[in-house]
């Protein structure tokens, strides 16, 4: 089926609720520096260290980038490729970076540990649960009905979205968790993030290997860039297995070392009798 396409492809759009949205995490945060924080920081200590502010920065980037226009406009209306980038920024690279920019007081504040939501927490950072969460919603997001009624009803397409980062977040909370008590070990995170990697390759091969259009909300006679649906799809495909994997890869990767490290032995010095009569001299 062709559908129409706005042949205007470049045309600016604005989106005041990506705006909205980004401010009022702005003030949020502020607020929460400015007031909450000098009456729960002891006095002398930082309210959050340069990493936080790096990786808070990074993720309120990536989350206007992946929000606003162009992505926002090419992913809904002209790439589905494009619409797996925004995805992959939703999933595997915003929600990692807001635990890291979490500092631990701030979470202890939001979660007390001994309380009914620190129970809850608890249960919810359990890897099997999170895990088999994350990747029913990474499969439901992506069958045609999902993905054509979504781009067809404004409300569906924010819940979506809102779908994907929540299950996303709750996927890395075992792993980036700010209270280090909540996370699995090191070999377990390697193991955990290992299936993560494996589980997407299901609708990754669908899409690489459909030979028609799976979407009929992105067949259309308006080709951004002379990609055919079918190219289309299969890039769409290398983002989700390829890049998303080797991304995956490269947490794996940081985890080996850091358990390595841990666990490398301690060399230990030890004078021979030939080294101690040569310093007697």
């Amino acid at each position: 089926m062709i559908i129409a396409a706005d042949p205007q492809v470049w045309r600016f759009q604005i989106h005041p609720e990506v705006w909205i949205l980004i401010l009022g995490i702005l003030l949020l945060t502020f607020y929460t520096l400015k007031v909450v924080a000098p009456n729960v920081v002891p006095s002398g200590e930082a309210a959050y260290t340069k990493k936080n502010l790096y990786a808070f920065w990074a993720a309120l980037l990536s989350l206007w980038f992946a929000s606003d226009w162009p992505m926002h406009d090419i992913s809904e209306e002209y790439l589905y490729s494009a619409h797996m980038v925004q995805h992959m920024i939703f999933s595997l690279i915003v929600p990692p970076l807001l635990l890291i920019a979490l500092p631990k007081w701030l979470a202890r504040l939001l979660v007390s540990p001994s309380g009914k939501v620190g129970r809850w927490v608890r249960r919810l950072s359990r890897p099997v649960a999170a895990g088999l969460c994350y990747n029913f919603i990474i499969i439901i997001t992506h069958l045609p009905f999902t993905v054509n009624y979504s781009l067809e009803n404004g409300a569906f397409h924010y819940f979506v979205h809102l779908l994907v980062f929540v299950t996303s977040l709750w996927m890395w909370l075992p792993v980036i968790n700010p209270m280090e008590e909540l996370r699995i070990s090191l070999p377990t995170q390697m193991v955990y993030l290992f299936l993560m990697s494996v589980i997407p390759t299901v609708p990754a091969g669908f899409l690489t290997f459909a030979g028609g259009a799976l979407y009929e909300a992105y067949d259309h006679q308006v080709r951004l860039w002379g990609i055919d649906i079918t190219t289309d799809q299969q890039l769409a495909g290398f983002v989700m297995k390829l890049i998303g994997g080797v991304y995956l890869w490269v947490w794996i990767g940081t985890r080996f070392f850091q358990w390595s490290k841990r666990n490398q032995p301690e060399l230990v010095l030890v004078d021979t009798p030939l080294e101690r009569s040569e310093s007697d001299r």
